[in-house]
Order: structure tokens, then C-alpha cells, then sequence
């Protein structure tokens, strides 16, 4: 273990930055696609709630592998069929697709859960002060959401930066990835995998103390309104 840490600690700390990249990333358009079709579930238009609803139990339905496989080598073939030859997607875009569009789903039931929180009594009253609903929701209601939904988003981080694991099938040089050449170079599968185990302990575990702090601070803040 400490011959892998003194050969490889800078292979595997720069894999452990991808793998932090792919998971920023992918978060990122995951809370722009939640927030989409959270939107259109807590909305009274029933052709967006059915498509939010569809999106949501479509995707949380597809294992990720079987989405990123579809993503990477799925959709460049269709869209060259189509006549575009020179279409291609790297490993890093496949992934964070796949991720955004995976994690999107599990975050647009967050998002939702979060709004059906906050007490229906604030939109109506943002609405009779004349309030329009999309300024009623972003100024009034999404606001007090999002402290209900801070530790569930960094919940949703955690599962996603174990999720990009998955993505070494598609070639993608992250922390697992990498874990399968440093096992092959040194046949010490048991040496290898441990490292790679305490590396993602060790974020794993910083992330999970922080959504255990902001859950704190939000019930104080709870408490003392």
C-alpha cells in the first residue's frame, strides 16, 4: 500500500480531480434539468406534469451504465446516420450527460419536495399582492425551499461522485479507472483497491460531515424563526 502511495500518489490524486470535475459538473446541469422539471410537476398545466413525470420515472429507470453505454456509443451513431459524420463525444462529455440526465431525475424530486414544503399560504399571498407566479415562485417560494433541500442536494453529490465509479466503462480516467491500471501495472489487487477505497472514504466522508453541519444550522435557523 505505501509503494502504491509513493509510485502513483500523483496519478491518483489527478484522477481523484477528474472525478471531482465529473462530478461538479454533472451536478451543475443536473440542478438546471431538477429545477426544469420540478417546475413543470408542481405547475397546474397538465401536459408539463405528465412530461416532468415521465422524464423523472424514465430515467430513474434506465441504470446509469446502460444510460452512459446509450450516451456514448448509442448517440453518436444515430446522429451520424443522420449525416452529421464528424459528430463525436469524448469520454468526459458521455459521463457528464449521463450524470446530469441520471442525477437530474433524483434532483427534480428533491427540488419538488422542497417547494411542496414551504406552506401553499405563501404563494397565495404573493399572488393577491399582485405578485406574478414565476416572481411568486423565484423570490417567494424557492428561497425557503432551498434550506429544506441543502442537505438532500449534498446527499444527491455524494451518490453522484460514487456513481462516476461507473463511468471507467466508457475509458473516462477517473479514481476507478485509474485503480484498474495501478492494479494491472502492480498485480496488487489488495494494495490497489484499498488505496482506492480510502481515497473515496475520505471525500465521502468530508462531504457527509458537511450535509450533517448544514442540516444543523438549518434546524437552528428553523428553531429560532
Amino acid at each position: 500500500m505505501g509503494a502504491i502511495l509513493n509510485t502513483y500518489f500523483n496519478m491518483l490524486l489527478k484522477s481523484l480531480g477528474n472525478t471531482m470535475l465529473l462530478t461538479l459538473l454533472s451536478l451543475v446541469f443536473a440542478l438546471v434539468i431538477g429545477l426544469i422539471f420540478a417546475l413543470m410537476n408542481v405547475g397546474k398545466n397538465r401536459i408539463f406534469n405528465l412530461i416532468g413525470t415521465i422524464y423523472v420515472d424514465a430515467v430513474r429507470g434506465v441504470p446509469l451504465l446502460v444510460l452512459a453505454f446509450f450516451i456514448y456509443f448509442g448517440m453518436p451513431q444515430g446522429i451520424k446516420s443522420l449525416g452529421f459524420t464528424d459528430f463525436r463525444l469524448t469520454a468526459l462529455q458521455a459521463g457528464v450527460i449521463a450524470l446530469a440526465m441520471n442525477c437530474g431525475a433524483y434532483m427534480a424530486e428533491i427540488i419538488r419536495a422542497g417547494i411542496e414544503s414551504v406552506d401553499k399560504g405563501q404563494m397565495e399571498a404573493a399572488r393577491s399582492l399582485g405578485l406574478p407566479y414565476g416572481t411568486s415562485m423565484r423570490r417567494v417560494v424557492l428561497p425557503q425551499a432551498i434550506r429544506t433541500m441543502i442537505p438532500s442536494i449534498i446527499n444527491q453529490f455524494i451518490i453522484t461522485l460514487k456513481d462516476t465509479s461507473i463511468l471507467s466503462a466508457i475509458g473516462f480516467p477517473e479514481l476507478t479507472n485509474t485503480g484498474k491500471t495501478v492494479a494491472s501495472n502492480t498485480m496488487d489487487l489488495i494494495g490497489t483497491w484499498a488505496v482506492i477505497a480510502l481515497f473515496y472514504m475520505v471525500v465521502i466522508t468530508l462531504l457527509s460531515k458537511l450535509a450533517k453541519y448544514m442540516e444543523r444550522r438549518i434546524k437552528r435557523g428553523a428553531e429560532q424563526y
